[in-house]
């Protein structure tokens, strides 16, 4: 953890520098001191099948999920997802200053007990 999951109508396709905002968003998280690099991962997936408002082919969305483990305190959790908002509204200026976009957020603590995983990526940072 934490997971950084974007979803994107398809109209963005080849409009948006995934890589570079990944690097970005790592690079922050790791920097809080609350999150190991190890367990960071982002992803992003194209949704072909939408429709924004009244449907207009122009009008766009992103949506980013921040899914982090539990245990942070709300004041970590509430930091964090500024941050990470400002980060992402940044990254999305080109968009926004140019096109309409609806650009969300939402950062979700899971459930210790309902959430499994295995990774044998964090002994590589130790």
């Amino acid at each position: 953890m934490p997971h950084f999951v974007f979803e994107y109508s398809a109209n963005l396709e080849g409009r948006l520098d995934f890589q570079a905002v990944f690097k970005t968003l790592h690079e922050y998280i790791v920097s809080t001191g609350h999150f190991p690099l190890g367990g960071v991962r982002s992803r992003a997936i194209c949704c072909d099948h939408f429709r924004v408002a009244d449907g207009r082919d122009d009008f766009a969305l992103i949506n980013l999920n921040l899914k982090i483990g539990h245990g942070r305190s709300m004041e970590v959790r509430q930091e964090v997802a500024e941050k990470v908002f400002a980060i992402f509204c940044e990254w999305m200026k080109p968009i926004t200053d140019n096109s309409y976009c609806q650009i969300s957020f939402e950062l979700t603590e899971l459930d210790p007990v309902l959430k499994f995983n295995k990774n044998n990526i964090h002994g590589l940072f130790k």
